[in-house]
């Protein structure tokens, strides 16, 4: 995938999927929430001009699925750069749709682009078909309209979606086009990137990849040492020119075999970089990152003292509080709750933004906007605040300073004693909530003062503790049903896991939110009705109850009859893998510390009999497990009895050293091997 000027979508509420797909959950919630509901499902289509994926060709019949759909046989790539930092990018692709699957995948084709400094030209549409014929795909099947993200918002309407209807596509067809994106007048002009990585999966057969250059511009180019290429070097009557090419063949590694790698110190500075994120090319024409972050500033016109709009906003926000923490929390509640998200990438308008008065005047904002507003309101009231760029990617201060390293923006505040980092374009995270995936990773500050290092970690740490208690209380019918009240409340990661996906789904879509939430927790059956606490309530923590029904449950031609304890599994940490112990990994991640309490009471038919598993404790100082099981009524089978279970889990340290493996594994294993206790029950006598 390439990154650079109109390459920036990702799918609307990405930011949530973001968000949870990278925790660590502890209680089996799982990311599987946020896919379906936070994220929305969203069809494979050709929506990257030169990433569209597809798999490879099969030599007999291929089944319908999403490994052989399709395969780029052809997939070329042409950068030209001026001087002024205006670029034109050229893709070529031809695409062999091997199945019905790849035909719809293909019926569509989406290329995004921001038209304040881009524009999209689709030369060339054409399917040629199996049976010989070919036909050209008429104008009438291209539209051009503002991205659906942005439709009701009037500010983005810049920010397009050029979408081409490909019909009659049939197994064995063809599908070639050409899209010709180009960029003039970029807000970070007359600086310019890239990064691209090429195919790993064999989706692509043959792989062209070109970038010509002004000589007179200083670039400093990283390329991964497995990908050779040649330089050719021209000059004309108006400048001189340097082109990289690249030709990588997975059907055919003779191709490669005659290049050799030519760094050329003209316009190359390869040894003073080391390797961008994961990217296989990247190239910069920032000197380094301060200047990244004064070109970043500039664009995003991050005021340094407010206006008088900004300052009265301020001052009213904040009349009732007290404090500065109030005063902050007062702040990020207003514009993280009251100015709705429109959740773009941070690059979807080139790093540009609006006046932050023009921001508070609008209903919505994008996430780097929202940021510059809370920013300048909080420093309206004497508390230092600026946006600061975040990435969820593997990511050095030593790589070379490209746009496209980040993900995420956040806002850093300066209280007296501490710092409080915010999110704001979440809506539904608490005050100093941030993704667990943004912990710990380095963040660039915006044009940082003398006194300021260029970057920070976002704090590992959340601003409160975290917890998880789970209760289940069931009834089993005589008929062997199965019905469960189950209610949940939470604090911390997979609070926000839970707040996200409620916020994203319509309430009449709650109880599939719930049938996935009691799936991921290993319960059966229909959702009967579900509650959920009002996401934006994040004062306190998020709760959500649900009754489920699972009809034979018990099968009481069985005698004795197990059951298992009728509670979530709690999400244990993985041991280091060898390839991490070979590379010397001195720590073994264990999550953010966090308390988890577990109860579940079971109540059986009059008659029944039960005996109970015997409980299980184990303590470590990174970690405690402790549980219970019992049975009440047990000596009076004339009465309904009742099965009680406890677990309780303790994470305290985030990280223990990697010497200490082998007895993680034994804590892991005693944990382990109590989640798989059973009840044992006896029928009535009349069953």
């Amino acid at each position: 995938m390439t990154t650079f000027g109109g390459s920036f979508w990702r799918s609307q509420a990405s930011r949530g999927s973001d968000c949870i797909r990278r925790q660590v959950s502890r209680t089996g919630i799982v990311a599987l929430l946020a896919i379906s509901f936070c994220c929305g499902q969203t069809p494979p289509t050709a929506s990257k001009q030169e990433s569209a994926s597809a798999p490879r060709q099969s030599a007999s019949k291929p089944a319908e699925t999403e490994k052989n759909a399709a395969q780029i046989e052809l997939l070329e790539t042409k950068y030209r750069f001026e001087a002024n930092g205006d670029c034109r990018k050229e893709v070529h692709t031809r695409v062999r749709i091997n199945n019905e699957l790849g035909a719809r995948q293909f019926a569509h084709l989406n290329f995004d682009f921001n038209r304040s400094f881009q524009s999209v030209e689709l030369p060339l549409l054409r399917i040629t078909h199996a049976s010989g014929g070919v036909a050209d795909i008429l104008p009438s099947a291209i539209t051009d309209n503002p991205h659906p993200a942005v439709v009701e918002a009037p500010a983005y309407q810049d920010v397009r979606l050029k979408s081409v209807r490909v019909l009659g596509l049939e197994p064995g067809d063809l599908l070639e086009y050409r899209i010709i994106t180009i960029t003039t007048n970029h807000p970070l002009a007359p600086d310019f990137w890239l990064d691209h990585s090429f195919d790993h999966a064999g989706i692509v057969t043959e792989e062209h990849y070109e970038i010509d250059l002004p000589a007179s511009r200083k670039v400093q180019l990283h390329v991964a040492p497995k990908y050779t290429y040649t330089i050719e070097e021209s000059e004309n009557s108006t400048e001189a020119r340097v082109v990289y090419r690249w030709v990588q063949a997975n059907l055919n590694k003779s191709v490669l075999a005659g290049q050799k790698a030519q760094p050329d110190s003209k316009t190359a500075d390869r040894s003073s970089t080391s390797s961008s994120s994961e990217s296989d090319i990247a190239l910069s024409t920032f000197e380094g990152w301060p200047n990244f972050s004064s070109a970043l500033g500039r664009a995003m016109r991050v005021p340094t003292s407010p206006n008088a709009t900004i300052a009265a906003k301020a001052s009213e926000l904040t009349a009732s509080s007290t404090t500065p923490s109030e005063r902050l929390s007062a702040i990020y509640d207003f514009v993280s709750k009251k100015v709705h998200t429109v959740d773009l990438p941070l690059d979807a308008t080139g790093f540009r933004t609006r006046p932050a008065e023009e921001i508070l005047s609008s209903v919505s904002a994008i996430p780097v906007e929202k940021c510059v507003l809370l920013s300048a309101l909080a420093t309206a009231v004497h508390i230092p605040s600026s946006p600061v760029f975040a990435t969820t990617a593997p990511f050095s201060p030593r790589d070379l300073a490209l746009p496209s390293a980040f993900s995420n923006v956040l806002v850093v505040s300066r209280l007296q004693k501490s710092s409080v980092w915010l999110d704001p374009a979440i809506e539904i995270a608490p005050v100093g909530v941030i993704s667990a995936t943004l912990r710990g990773k380095p963040a660039l500050l915006l044009a940082p003062s003398t006194d300021i290092q260029l970057f920070e970690n976002v704090p590992l740490t959340l601003p409160y503790a975290s917890s998880q208690k789970v209760s289940v209380d069931s009834v089993i019918a005589a008929n062997g049903t199965l019905t469960a009240r189950v209610k949940y409340l939470l604090r911390g990661d997979n609070e926000l896991l839970l707040r996200l996906a409620f916020h994203k789904a319509p309430q009449e879509k709650w109880k599939d939110v719930a049938q996935l939430l009691a799936i991921s927790d290993g319960f059966r059956g229909e959702i009967i009705k579900v509650i959920a606490s009002d996401p934006y309530v994040t004062t306190e923590p998020f709760q959500v109850e649900y009754e489920i029904s699972q009809p034979q449950f018990l099968d009481w031609s069985k005698k004795p009859v197990r059951i298992p304890v009728l509670l979530p599994l709690p999400g244990l940490p993985d041991l280091p893998s060898s390839d991490n112990m070979a590379a010397g990994k001195k720590q073994i991640d264990l999550g953010t510390p966090l308390d988890i309490d577990l109860e579940a009471s079971i109540h059986l038919p009059d008659g029944t009999t039960a005996q109970a598993p015997i409980g299980t404790s184990v303590r470590r100082d990174y970690a405690t497990f402790s549980s219970k099981y019992s049975v009440f009524n047990a000596e009076y089978p004339s009465q309904n009895a009742t099965l009680t279970a406890t677990r309780k889990l303790r994470f305290l340290s985030p990280e223990i050293s990697a010497t200490r493996a082998t007895d993680l594994n034994t804590f892991l294993h005693a944990v382990q091997s109590d989640q798989g206790q059973l009840f044992v029950l006896q029928p009535p006598a009349k069953q």
